[in-house]
């Protein structure tokens, strides 16, 4: 029994250039062989060559599988135009790339708490007081501090590609950090000190199972919120950033799970907290990932056209409704998409933040915010 392998990558292979039209690629057409009873017997299988409009190639994998039917081997083929998610082999790791980023990751904490989180010698509470001027309302306080953050985040990410032809992208994601984690420290601290400040709309914290449905749907959460630790090293700049077109593991329920897990969060918190500024909070955090979600399709398709357009054909915002109506055609081992360290990372820092609540309640609470 024989396997055939072609690697599209090769670079002897004729490909046809790339096109710039929103339209596909005329496709292109490879063949190679099944061995059934010791004979060989050709098979042709037809996929879309997709670039992007910028003329970024992809990588496609072309694989002939013994024993598949033609359709099995077409559908095998063609089944990825995006990056596997949450890839990751610890052959490829460097020691030396993990010694940078726990370098770098202490001195951008000791230079928040320096230059941003320390009263005595920071701008935190100087940013948070000049806010709070604006209004007594801690309501209005809440969610202008939220917009504030969603304004300079979402902007700086709208003119990622200028400014990385401009800086490169190591010194670009080294501003968009710097800029973007205080404010974000500010908001989330200001929540957690005055969270119970606003008007009671609702008190259901008794209610029998509530305390365990919040917090299973937090847990659940996290796994939406974070996927940028599918590459940590490209976070800390250790590696070089990239804007990647993921198509694997929780990319198959919702195109935007930080937008999913922001609204899951959000809902969870304000239904057990139950006040004015909780709403507030939540207002302001959704409709900044709302815009998100349309915004990343929007730099999506300029970075990546057609290829793009191909996954988001295949996947959908609302998480399952590609699923459900047959768009999204999920493997039959998907599960193993999951059991991935990127993954366990999540499940491991949510139970970690989950416990150190007390512990950042407290420490929220000597700043004064």
């Amino acid at each position: 029994m024989a396997t055939s392998s072609i690697f599209l990558s090769n670079p002897f292979l004729n490909l046809p250039k790339p096109r710039t039209s929103t339209r596909l690629s005329s496709p292109s057409y490879f063949s190679s062989s099944l061995r059934t009873n010791g004979l060989a017997k050709p098979f042709r299988v037809e996929i879309p060559v997709l670039y992007p409009k910028n003329r970024r190639k992809l990588p496609l994998l072309l694989v002939g599988v013994v024993g598949k039917t033609r359709e099995e081997a077409e559908a095998e083929a063609g089944s990825l135009v995006g990056e596997d998610s949450a890839e990751f082999e610890l052959s490829k790791q460097k020691i030396s790339s993990w010694v940078y980023f726990t370098v770098i990751l202490g001195v951008v904490l000791y230079a928040l708490n320096f230059l941003w989180i320390d009263n005595s010698t920071g701008f935190g509470k100087s940013f948070v007081d000049t806010v709070s001027a604006l209004s007594d309302s801690h309501e209005i306080v809440m969610f202008a501090l939220t917009l504030i953050f969603a304004i300079v985040h979402s902007g700086l990410a709208s003119f990622r590609d200028q400014g990385e032809r401009l800086i490169g992208e190591r010194a670009f994601r080294v501003l968009f950090a710097g800029i973007s984690l205080p404010l974000a420290v500010s908001t989330v601290v200001y929540f957690i000190n005055h969270r119970y400040d606003g008007v009671e709309l609702w008190q259901l914290q008794s209610f029998p199972g509530l305390h365990q449905f919040v917090w299973l749907s937090n847990f659940i959460s996290f796994f939406f919120l974070y996927p940028s630790t599918f590459n940590l090293l490209e976070v800390a700049a250790v590696d070089k950033p990239k804007m990647h077109l993921w198509e694997t593991g929780i990319m198959r329920i919702t195109r935007h799970p930080q937008m999913v897990g922001q609204v899951m969060w959000c809902l969870a918190h304000t239904l057990w907290i139950g006040n004015s500024v909780a709403v507030a909070a939540s207002l302001g955090l959704i409709g900044h990932h709302l815009f998100g979600a349309w915004n990343g399709d929007r730099r999506l398709a300029i970075r990546y056209g057609e290829a793009f357009e191909a996954v988001k054909n295949r996947t959908s915002i609302i998480p399952f409704a590609a699923i459900v109506d047959g768009r999204q055609k999920l493997p039959k081992d998907y599960y193993k998409e999951f059991i991935r360290l990127p993954y366990l990372s999540i499940t491991v820092l949510t139970l970690g933040a989950y416990f150190a609540h007390p512990l950042m309640q407290a420490a929220s609470f000597r700043l004064h915010w």
